[in-house]
């Protein structure tokens, strides 16, 4: 049965989806569950609300419920529903090939951006507690240490060490996060997206990965990275973006043009990202054409609202 659903609270969203994609001592103890716990920033406090989706049609009557629609969007309304899902169901594959492809996109793309969004919600939160504590606080000793500004035995930052840390603990502009998603889980399809809500690609080197079925000779042990859910994937991927040495390039160009005031946008970032994918520029002019070719520069310019968290439940086991 289908629950009609109207925004309250203006709390987190947590969403699960599957048939569709279907120091002293002491203080350093502080700071190691703070990092394993991620207490820092949490925003998933309250409880979520928990529906079924069983269907494509129960999907696009809750994103109607929520006014969540291409209509509402461009009547003016940028806000968007705090949801999340907690995997990619196999029968997506299947039911993204029967449906035409603008409504596969905007499926996609209605499901991701939400994630985006929380995502890049927590990392304004912590880019808050970065600018606004003291250096030897113990959330920013732990954010150092999260973002590998500090080792595990430094007690404080300096103020540069802070500087280093905002360039690092910064947002990524959802039309950047959608292409790349959409490019490297062929629109949720992918296997690895499947398995592992592998949404970007991201490797394994510990052990822990999906094997690729032909192995590239030399790399040693090495798979592509699992996550828990879909939410997981996008922040693991801006965490990825924010402190891997690849990516210096990105990370400068967004501190020079906050800076500058100017506007940062994903088709200006992703000329960044040649050492992304093998391919180098081609990948980057294949990401510009996503963004231009879907409008993704729109998605900058929407926020999330007020709703109540939802929970979609889609897995076989849960409905």
């Amino acid at each position: 049965m289908f629950i009609k659903l109207k925004p309250f609270l203006a709390l987190p969203v947590f969403l699960t989806l599957s048939t569709l994609f279907p120091v002293a001592y002491a203080q350093e103890v502080q700071v190691n569950e703070l990092i394993s716990n991620d207490i820092l920033c949490d925003m998933a406090e309250s409880k979520p609300l928990s529906l079924n989706i069983s269907s494509l049609d129960e999907l696009m009557l809750l994103f109607e419920s929520l006014d969540y629609t291409p209509e509402n969007f461009h009547r003016g309304n940028k806000s968007i529903p705090r949801l999340t899902f907690d995997a990619v169901g196999e029968s997506w594959s299947s039911v993204s090939r029967q449906i035409p492809v603008k409504q596969k996109k905007m499926v996609f793309f209605r499901l991701m951006t939400p994630l985006v969004l929380l995502a890049n919600e927590k990392i304004l939160q912590e880019r808050q507690v970065i600018m606004s504590a003291s250096l030897d606080n113990i959330e920013l000793v732990a954010l150092g240490i999260k973002y590998k500004v500090l080792s595990r035995t430094d007690k404080s930052l300096s103020e540069s060490q802070r500087q280093m840390l905002l360039e690092r603990v910064d947002i990524l502009p959802p039309s950047l996060v959608l292409a790349q998603a959409a490019k490297e889980s062929g629109w949720g399809t992918s296997r690895f997206t499947l398995e592992g809500n592998a949404l970007f690609g991201q490797w394994d080197f510990n052990g822990n990965g999906m094997e690729p079925k032909q192995k590239r000779p030399g790399l040693g042990r090495y798979g592509l990275a699992r996550f828990e859910t879909p939410l997981a994937s996008v922040e693991g991927y801006l965490f990825n973006l924010n402190t891997h040495n690849a990516y210096q390039k990105l990370r400068t160009l967004r501190a020079q043009s906050r800076q500058a005031k100017q506007a940062v946008t994903g088709a200006a970032l992703a000329g960044t990202l040649d050492r992304y994918s093998e391919r180098g520029y081609a990948y980057v002019e294949a990401i510009r054409q996503m963004i231009r070719t879907n409008k993704l520069y729109l998605a900058d310019e929407v926020y999330l609202n007020d709703g109540a968290p939802l929970h979609l439940l889609t897995r076989p086991s849960q409905i």
